[in-house]
């Protein structure tokens, strides 16, 4: 078993508090077996709110249970309860920590950010359809009378 940390940075414009838009968000992560060292060719889709029965875990549950196409060995992750997403307001496109998961038998190397995040701008506009599938996203604030958006958005993997 193996805690891995997910950290994410992007450019804000204008706008504070990233984090995906409800609990139903599906998470786009890349998966490789610590087994075999075989990688997933597809990203793989995680979601807090799924549960899956892990085989011979007497009873144990996990929000992911893969079985690698190569070695064919049973693996599962499932988020850290303690360790609900963080909103990201880090400065000048920093890293900070976003996400915990608990792995078994295998390793997330990839994050695709897509799916509705949300954002709050300075005078306290929420933009609840921020949509990073390009990594990048823009829009105008009313209230402030500014242009908005996140840009340069990353991610890194590390054990925690």
């Amino acid at each position: 078993m193996v805690f891995l940390l997910l950290s994410i940075k992007a450019e804000l414009e204008s706008v504070s508090e990233l984090v995906p838009a409800d609990d139903d968000f599906e998470y786009f992560f890349q998966v490789k077996c610590n087994s075999c060292n075989e990688t997933h060719p597809k990203y793989v889709s995680l979601n807090r709110k799924e549960e899956f029965e892990v085989a011979g875990g007497k009873g144990g549950k996990a929000h992911f249970v893969w079985r690698c196409g190569l070695c064919k060995r049973e693996s599962s992750a499932k988020f850290d309860p303690t360790s609900p997403p963080k909103p990201y307001s880090a400065e000048n496109g920093q890293l900070a920590p976003f996400l915990k998961i608990e792995c078994r038998g295998l390793e997330f190397i990839g994050f695709d950010p897509r799916g509705n995040w949300k954002c709050v701008g300075t005078k306290g506009t929420v933009f609840s359809e921020v949509d990073l599938s390009e990594d990048e996203w823009t829009d105008y604030d009313e209230k402030a009378a500014l242009p908005v958006g996140v840009s340069e958005f990353g991610s890194e993997w590390s054990r925690a």
